[in-house]
This record gives C-alpha cells, structure tokens and sequence, in this order.
C-alpha cells in the first residue's frame, strides 16, 4: 500500500468507494438519492463517499459504510483509482470487501435502497461511467 500525497494541491477533492461481493458473486449497488445537487442523483453506485480533509482512502471508506449502511465488511483491499470526471471530479480509490448478509436488512442512512445484482445484469441499470469502468475493471481481473 502506498500513501497517496497531494501536497501541490491540499484540497484536492478524493473519495473512496467499496465494490462488495457476496458468497455468489453479485454485487451491492447503492441507489442514491434523487435530489439536486448531489453527483449522480437517481443512478446505481457503490458504496462509499468523499474524505474528509486528512483523512485516507481506507479510513474513509470505512466510516462511509458505517455512516450510509452500518456495514462492515472482510478483507477490505485497495484496488486503484479513477477520477469522477463527468461527475464530482474527485479522484476515487477504488476498494473491493466481501459481505455476506442481507442488505435489506441494513440501516440505510441515505439513499433509495441496496440490494445485490449479478454482474450480468449490470448492463440495464444506471451507473455513473467512472463507476462502471471501476466495476468492469474488477470483474476483468477477479479469479473466475
């Protein structure tokens, strides 16, 4: 694990995501919200969110599964990063985790629902691209 330092630029905008499978393979994809002003309102995502100032990828994608869902998860492991660039244009550190519960059961604190999707059936839903590109990565590299 290498530390990511931005020191030209402190404030540069980061996020960190978590692409949860379960014992199946599917994965959980998070409906956000709706509303103005948010990135990607009404599209399926994954879990995770921005870091605060400080704060690393892994840290912070561990309080963003507490926070949205009171998730936790196993073997949390740093992927790579993509920028958000038609969204937030956060530089977002990529995470994979498993869980094996029931995500209807999870205290959602913000979003539409959660619920788990088999990679095939990806292609109907409304992902943002970065997002897509992120998952379709994983898949490509995940042991068959």
């Amino acid at each position: 694990m290498h530390q990511n330092t931005t020191a030209e630029s402190p404030a540069a905008a980061r996020g960190a995501v978590a692409i949860i499978t379960n014992r199946r393979g599917e994965l959980l994809l998070h409906l956000r919200d709706d509303l103005p002003g948010i990135a990607w309102p009404d599209y399926w995502s994954v879990l995770g969110g921005g870091c605060e100032p400080d704060e690393p990828p892994r840290e912070a994608v561990v309080r963003e599964l507490g926070e949205e869902a009171g998730l936790v998860v196993d073997g949390l492991t740093e992927l790579f990063e993509i920028r958000d660039e038609y969204g937030s244009g956060q530089l977002i550190t990529f995470f994979a985790a498993s869980w094996d519960g029931d995500e209807t059961a999870l205290p959602l604190a913000e979003g539409v629902k959660l619920q788990f999707f088999a990679p095939e059936h990806l292609g109907i839903l409304s992902i943002p691209p970065f997002i897509r590109d992120g998952i379709h990565r994983y898949l490509a590299a995940r042991p068959a």
